[in-house]
């Protein structure tokens, strides 16, 4: 809905203030009057107003004491003096004051309307300068903040990666009525925790889509919700689902992950219970327009998800998108959530909204790309140790992961190479590539990345299977060595059934393909 300008008209006498109304009729504006300062100071106090039109002369409180008063409060309000008693030293303090106009009675209609209409023009240009640099504001503290969560992201996730490989390994070897054996079974659940804490950071910075396909929306969000609704039986789940929902492209876990985080927080405003109502919708950019932001033209699938909870101030609704902001009391959570719900729909080309009120509940509006491509059949996904006898090229920066994973592999029944390092990796590859028959290679590595080695390595061999591996990418790293054609990736931390299904998948041996493989690499994590 367009916004509409507020124009508040004051002068003490009813007739003038009824036919300003009358004349500035086609302005397409929202006009209230009033014929005292103190009335005008109350609605001033009470409701925001664009532009007030001010007669000097008033019983009470006048025009210069009215702007004392705008100035005071610092209201963005625009004001135009209409007096009968003009003179250049009323004018020149007026003016002074803040006032944008001057305009003595009598006046030509065409004169006022000419007058208001400009007021209105530069008071929309400073409300567009103003919401542009509110978004460049928010833009480069995401970023910062980004850099920040990405890096602590890369360092948890390889530190996970070390633990995870060797609580696998000992598992391998270990009579499973061991009492060690449930505590190792223990290990892997809180590596499995902490790998969700990083995927809301990685969620946040806008992790890769390095796995999207077209999805069923009302399908995901009626599953997401029915998992949901086990957890608490006083919340009240609503679905108005249209049947005929276009498909969007998205990665399905990733998506997941946001519906889970906003489910949540609707559940927390609820701490007595209510109702969820999710409710979808074709649409398009043009009923997005007047929002926060710039749609991109096109059609979209709207989202909406609603609470009858608690609500929230304007304050809270205008940080709820910032990492770490939290209404929660201390323990309760990590103001990570809405961060990475915001950040998840970003990095699909979507865009979401929140509106709220105080005890009223709120409504989170979400807004993804429509797609062409037709929704694909399920697929399986492996779980059992696939053995292989492979030579295996195992190439990481991190000296722990390189060994852990060195052991994991040969317990497979692989032969495996390592390189600490991209340079050395292309020299072991050089001196073996009649024998090695796969690269592990992990993507974020000091001096020369995982992007740049599997372009020298492809050089040498234009038929080369590369698996790439990363606690944390941003930027379109893996996007980009995929499309030049890379095997695969698989995240850390990952569990040697995840790491042997990928292998057997790329190699051709195996019923577990590329895709199922990487499916099953998220949703274990």
């Amino acid at each position: 809905m367009p916004y509409m300008p507020r124009i508040l008209i004051v002068d003490d006498e009813p007739r003038m203030c009824d036919s300003l109304k009358i004349l500035l009729s086609d302005q397409d504006c929202e006009i209230h009057t009033c014929n005292s300062g103190r009335e005008a100071i109350a609605h001033l106090a009470k409701s925001d107003f664009d532009l007030v039109l001010l007669d000097i002369v008033l019983p009470d409180v006048d025009g210069h004491q009215i702007m004392d008063y705008i100035n005071k409060q610092k209201l963005e309000t625009s004001v135009i003096i209409i007096t009968g008693y003009a003179s250049i030293e009323s004018a020149v303090e007026a003016l002074k004051k803040g006032a944008y106009d001057y305009i003595r009675k009598p006046f030509e209609i065409e004169e006022l309307s000419k007058r208001v209409k400009n007021a209105l023009d530069q008071k929309r240009l400073k409300r567009e300068k103003k919401k542009l640099e509110a978004r460049l504001r928010h833009d480069q503290k995401m970023k910062a903040m980004g850099a920040l969560a990405g890096g602590i992201a890369h360092d948890f996730n390889n530190l996970l990666m070390a633990i995870q490989g060797n609580v696998s390994f000992m598992l391998l070897g270990i009579d499973p009525e061991h009492p060690h054996c449930e505590r190792l079974r223990n290990i892997e659940k809180q590596v499995e925790s902490g790998s969700k804490l990083t995927d809301q950071l990685l969620g946040y910075v806008g992790r890769e889509k390095y796995d999207i396909r077209p999805t069923n929306l009302n399908r995901l969000v009626e599953e997401s919700s029915e998992a949901f609704g086990r957890t608490g039986k006083e919340i009240r789940i609503h679905r108005e689902f249209v049947e005929d929902l276009s498909p969007v492209e998205v990665n399905r876990w990733q998506i997941e992950q946001a519906l889970l985080n906003l489910y949540v927080n609707a559940a927390d405003a609820m701490s007595n219970g209510g109702d969820l109502i999710l409710k979808t919708a074709n649409t398009t950019h043009e009923s997005m327009m007047g929002g926060k932001y710039d749609p991109e033209p096109g059609d979209y699938v709207l989202l909406t998800i609603s609470d009858t909870g608690s609500g929230m101030g304007k304050k809270t609704m205008e940080r709820i998108f910032e990492p770490f902001f939290t209404t929660k009391k201390m323990g309760r959570g990590t103001g990570l959530g809405l961060a990475s719900v915001y950040a998840i729909i970003k990095n699909h080309g979507g865009y979401i909204d929140v509106s709220s009120e105080e005890g009223r509940g709120t409504t989170f509006s979400i807004y993804l790309t429509v797609s062409d491509k037709v929704i694909p059949g399920d697929v399986k996904t492996a779980e059992q140790i696939n053995a292989g006898t492979e030579t295996l090229l195992l190439v990481d920066d991190e000296k722990t992961i390189l060994e852990v994973n060195r052991d994991l592999l040969e317990t497979m029944g692989h032969t495996v190479l390592t390189a600490e390092g991209g340079k050395e990796a292309i020299e072991v590859y050089k001196n073996n590539r009649n024998s090695i028959d796969m690269v592990l290679l992990d993507v974020i590595m000091p001096g020369m990345g995982g992007g740049e080695v599997y372009d020298r390595l492809k050089e040498i061999n234009p038929d080369i299977k590369v698996l790439l591996l990363s606690g944390y990418t941003t930027g379109g790293k893996v996007e980009e060595i995929l499309k030049r054609g890379c095997s695969g990736f698989i995240q850390k931390p990952f569990k040697i059934e995840e790491l042997s299904g990928k292998i057997r998948g790329f190699m051709g041996d195996s019923e577990t393909d590329s895709e199922s493989s990487s499916e099953s690499s998220k949703g274990q994590q």
